[in-house]
């Protein structure tokens, strides 16, 4: 006959592994929410948090308004020229006639 827990029985390890995986993963992935009149009283703990990578949707009367999240480091559009120069100068120096023979010898030409 199969053995049916009661809801106050202790959970197994199984149960207690599945819980706290799901835990860490809704919490890393859904922002936590907070009312507009607790970021207001806590606005240093909230910028803080948010510093350390968490994020927050922020409510008024309940009603999501605003979402705070930390900035994403983006990639450099801008290399300076100084860079492109040491990069240039250390990099293999290319034999443009050996560079055009190789081309000509791998891509067919008549295309």
């Amino acid at each position: 006959m199969a053995r049916f827990r009661s809801w106050r029985s202790e959970p197994d390890s199984t149960t207690l592994l599945v819980a706290s995986r799901s835990i860490l993963c809704y919490n890393l992935l859904v922002p936590k929410t907070i009312a507009q009149r607790e970021l207001r009283n806590d606005n240093a703990k909230v910028i803080e948090a948010v510093a350390a990578g968490e994020s927050f949707v922020v409510t008024r009367n309940g009603v999501p308004v605003a979402e705070l999240r930390p900035i994403q480091q983006t990639r450099r559009t801008f290399v300076p020229t100084v860079e492109l120069a040491v990069l240039a100068a250390s990099g293999p120096r290319i034999e443009g006639e050996r560079f055009r023979a190789d081309l000509d010898r791998l891509v067919d030409q008549e295309l």
